[in-house]
């Protein structure tokens, strides 16, 4: 079975953990700097006040003049994030993280461990913690499973038995489908309010109507694909901070202290000489909340003038004075060099330079980004039907 277990609001809970006296008051997650200004995940007293999630901020504001706005704080919603998913780990599940508060993870191995899926399913919530108020569910696919998490109750897991997938998910509104707003809209002009009524449709036509999107959203109604759930590779565990007495907003300064934090994440015995894939700079801001920008190398490198170019343009991007920078290195390379090519390579080392390029696309652009086109129906009418995407193993 596939497990999927959710934490709603995840963003707004990880900012307000050194600040638990605001989650008896109405607040809500501010926009960030630059987006559309609208409302994040909100409390459960801005909620009964009218606010909802996605909410045009003027308007928000209008509803409920005494509702708080908590500065997005990305790098407590990442250390939070890796500590749950750490706990998960340290119990057993091979997580497949998809983004922050929701993850998915197989039970096939654990279900002898812990005497069951129901049993697994609640070391999993337990492994989480009360206080995150985690759901879970389980389900052959693995649409049905983020289903059966969103409609269960805090601290409950939902399993939808094997075969009955289309019938659990039939009652359930679109908004669990990853639509744009615009498509939810002509969703609903035409009378589609749940998945039921969705995948009633002909294939083809919803296919003609709302082209690829709308066809994988027909898929999901209709319970998705039965993919399997991959691990993620064990994170790197290498971390530098910097603690200033004083905010910190001279350009020159914080230079010195990346440069410092550099030297000594260079440094570090447990790097074993392994070049940075992926990189993370993070800084805790002095009017609250955090700044975090991620760097992908084109080339795994250790050297230290490519890596100070890489991240030292980011420093301008603060947007206040800084207390605290932070620099971890989020994925280390497998190898430790690489060997200059005299003749094209061939066989087995051209594989394993493939590999690696695969390997760093994904550090890029996160699980599943890589995948394999498989005919399957090239007789097929509908392009969308020719062909599937199946993820690329290593």
């Amino acid at each position: 079975m596939i497990a999927c277990l959710l934490i709603s609001g995840f963003e707004l809970r990880a900012a307000l953990r050194e600040r638990p006296r605001l989650t008896l008051v109405p607040a809500a997650l501010a926009p960030a700097a630059g987006a559309d200004q609208l409302v994040g995940p909100v409390t459960a007293s801005a909620e009964l006040a009218g606010v909802l999630p996605g909410m045009r901020l003027g308007e928000a504001l209008a509803t409920c003049p005494q509702l708080v706005l908590v500065e997005q704080d990305p790098a407590a919603v990442e250390r939070e994030w890796e500590g749950v998913l750490r706990r998960l780990e340290d119990s057993g599940f091979a997580v497949d993280p998809d983004e922050p508060g929701r993850v998915y993870f197989e039970t096939r191995g654990v279900e002898r461990l812990y005497g069951g899926l129901e049993a697994a399913l609640e070391r999993a919530l337990a492994s989480v913690g009360a206080a995150w108020d985690p759901r879970a569910g389980a389900a052959e696919r693995r649409f049905a499973a983020l289903a059966a998490a969103s409609v269960a109750r805090p601290g409950q897991a939902l399993v939808v038995s094997a075969g009955r997938e289309e019938g659990f998910l039939a009652p359930l509104p679109l908004s669990l489908l990853p639509l744009p707003a615009e498509r939810y809209a002509e969703l609903e002009g035409l009378g589609v309010r749940r998945l039921g009524e969705l995948a009633a449709l002909p294939g083809g036509a919803v296919a003609e109507r709302l082209g690829r999107e709308g066809r994988q959203a027909w898929a999901l109604a209709r319970g998705g694909e039965s993919a399997r759930v991959r691990g993620r590779r064990p994170s790197a565990e290498l971390v530098e901070a910097l603690e200033f007495p004083e905010a910190v907003g001279n350009e020159l300064t914080l230079r010195r202290a990346f440069g410092s934090l550099l030297d000594r994440l260079l440094a570090r015995p447990e790097r074993a000489g392994r070049p940075f894939r992926k990189l993370a700079l993070s800084a805790r801001l002095v009017g609250g909340g955090s700044w975090r920008r991620t760097v992908t190398l084109r080339e795994p490198t250790a050297e230290r003038p490519r890596l100070r170019a890489a991240l030292g343009p980011k420093l301008l991007e603060l947007p206040a004075p800084v207390l605290e920078l932070r620099l971890e290195a989020a994925e280390l390379s497998e190898s430790t060099g690489q060997q200059l090519e005299l003749v094209k390579p061939v066989g087995d080392e051209l594989q394993a330079r493939l590999r690696d390029g695969l390997r760093q696309v994904r550090a890029s652009t996160g699980s599943g980004s890589v995948v394999a086109v498989v005919e399957v129906a090239p007789w097929s009418r509908v392009p969308e039907a020719r062909a599937l995407f199946v993820p690329r193993d290593e």
